[in-house]
């Protein structure tokens, strides 16, 4: 029988019973930083390094990469070392990029923090759903809501404090390893965590979701859902400059899209929370994003801010959902857990093409309403796709062995 993470006391105390959600989103507070801190600055980095907008993608495209090759390598690499101590060494690698981006000078420099800071993300961003889904497995969608809004608050700072710290300071490098804080914070938090006797009754338990179609399916939708947000982070800053917004400006607007993404990321999963069939809110959050982008493209001067809100409040519902109804497929944590984490793997090798071949349609169109038009057509897909997640036929379409 599961129960809650509790360290193992007659009455709990109730910080015995919310201190695992405090860690929860400590870690995802540090898993968006180095991705949303460049945006504003891309202007001011370009010109200091001389990198194209097609190097600049980078700067999210390597980060994404991570986090879809890290999780398809977990069965066979991550019985070498412990949870704790894959995520003591994923913490510690975002801290160690946010050092090394104080001091870099050169485009290549920036690039290679930025990969090991993605290493560092991908680590922790793998290990963190199983860890939710193990210490409130009664409330996951709320969980999995407050792991979400944490995650997204992260990125949401970065975006508008990274501008700030960098001109106090005189120095772009400033406002991005100001970041480093956070995660050395977080390794405080995780190491003064109660410790846990964990069931090993499924270690032996070898499951191929790579041979099974939902699998697939989850991690395509799963992919599609953040390359909104993706092109969001990396695009939407030089989309406001380019409409005579500055770098401040922008990234407020960034902090206007996570405050709306917060608001989907916790409102969803718990207004859903009452029945496991989540597709009327599913719906909801991507029709808020065509809605969106429609606006981007017909009215983008007049009402930029309710074009960014809506895709906002639809990007942070949609990302929680999927991975709530990720875990909703498989009622035992560790399964559960390697599934979301084969879904977040896929699903970031895909995320990670879409600002690229935005990033090429910008250089190719000399404007961003080709780039509008694509994630715009994603979504329909999506809107279609949706139908298909019926609770009552998750056990028949997972067909898994008995554990």
């Amino acid at each position: 029988m599961s129960h809650e993470y509790l360290p193992s006391q007659t009455r709990p105390s109730i910080v015995a019973i919310y201190w695992p959600m405090v860690v929860i989103a400590a870690l995802a507070l540090t898993l968006r930083p180095t991705l949303t801190s460049t945006g504003p600055l891309l202007a001011e980095i370009r010109t200091s390094t001389g990198i194209s907008l097609q190097t600049a993608s980078l700067l999210v495209v390597l980060p994404m990469l991570c986090m879809g090759i890290f999780p398809l390598l977990l069965p066979w690499i991550g019985k070498q070392l412990s949870e704790s101590a894959w995520i003591k060494g994923g913490l510690l690698a975002i801290a160690a990029s946010g050092f090394w981006r104080l001091g870099l000078s050169t485009g290549w420099a920036l690039i290679a923090s930025t990969l090991l800071g993605g290493i560092g993300i991908a680590v922790v961003q793998a290990m963190a759903p199983g860890v939710v889904k193990r210490w409130y497995p009664r409330r996951v969608p709320l969980a999995m809501g407050i792991y979400s809004a944490a995650l997204m608050t992260g990125g949401g700072m970065a975006a508008m404090i990274s501008p700030l710290v960098a001109e106090h300071y005189g120095h772009w490098q400033a406002g991005l390893g100001v970041w480093l804080i956070v995660p050395v914070i977080t390794l405080i938090l995780w190491w003064l965590k109660a410790s846990e006797a964990l069931d090993s009754t499924t270690d032996a338990v070898k499951i191929n979701f790579f041979s099974k179609q939902r699998a697939w399916l989850l991690a395509s939708y799963f992919g599609l859902a953040n390359a909104g947000y993706a092109c969001m982070i990396a695009w939407l800053p030089s989309y406001a400059r380019g409409m005579g917004w500055s770098a401040q400006d922008s990234g407020e607007l960034i902090g206007i899209m996570t405050i709306l993404q917060v608001v989907g990321a916790l409102g969803a999963p718990v207004l859903s929370a009452k029945r496991l069939d989540r597709r009327p809110w599913m719906f909801f959050a991507v029709g808020i994003q065509v809605l969106g982008f429609i606006g981007l493209l017909l009215m983008p001067n007049a009402l930029l801010i309710l074009w960014v809100a809506m895709i906002g409040c639809g990007l942070g519902a949609c990302f929680s959902l999927t991975l709530t109804v990720t875990l909703d497929h498989l009622s035992e944590p560790r399964l559960a857990g390697a599934l979301t984490a084969f879904v977040q793997g896929i699903g970031f090798i895909i995320t990670a093409i879409i600002p690229y071949i935005a990033g090429v349609l910008r250089e190719w169109t000399g404007s961003f309403q080709a780039v509008w038009v694509m994630l715009l057509i994603t979504l329909i897909g999506m809107l279609v796709v949706t139908i298909k997640f019926n609770p009552a036929r998750y056990t028949q379409v997972m067909n898994m062995p008995n554990a």
